[in-house]
């Protein structure tokens, strides 16, 4: 297992602020394995619903356990990320498998989830 370093987390942190410009991002963060948030955050500005930290780590908990299942990895590649609509969010993950970390998202009703994907590989792959 590798744990990110300061650089790693220094980077990881311009990336989630990076992804927060987005409108309908509520909440951009990197979780660890242990769901503890080492990385972004909410919206600066933003007031969070009532139940929004509960949902999220109850979020992560379910994509930790089904981003580490492998089962199907040989036969359909493996998992880029999971999405979840709810009447009130887009909850959002990619797993980063050599890191063990998750980046969370969650982001209006509205947005577009393919979308979403898109430009969050775009800022996570540009190295600039």
């Amino acid at each position: 297992m590798s744990i990110p370093n300061n650089a790693a987390l220094k980077l990881y942190n311009e990336k989630c602020l990076q992804i927060q410009k987005e409108p309908e991002i509520r909440f951009a963060g990197i979780v660890d394995k242990d769901g503890k948030l080492i990385a972004g955050g909410f919206k600066e500005g933003l007031v969070p619903y009532e139940d929004d930290e509960t949902r999220l780590h109850s979020f992560f908990e379910f994509v930790s356990k089904a981003s580490i299942r492998k089962e199907y990895d040989d036969s359909l590649g493996p998992i880029n990320y999971i999405a979840a609509r709810r009447d009130k969010a887009v909850l959002v993950s990619f797993p980063f498998p050599i890191t063990q970390v998750l980046l969370l998202i969650s982001a209006e009703p509205s947005a577009n989830i393919e979308n979403l994907a898109k430009k969050v590989v775009e800022i996570f792959t540009d190295v600039s």
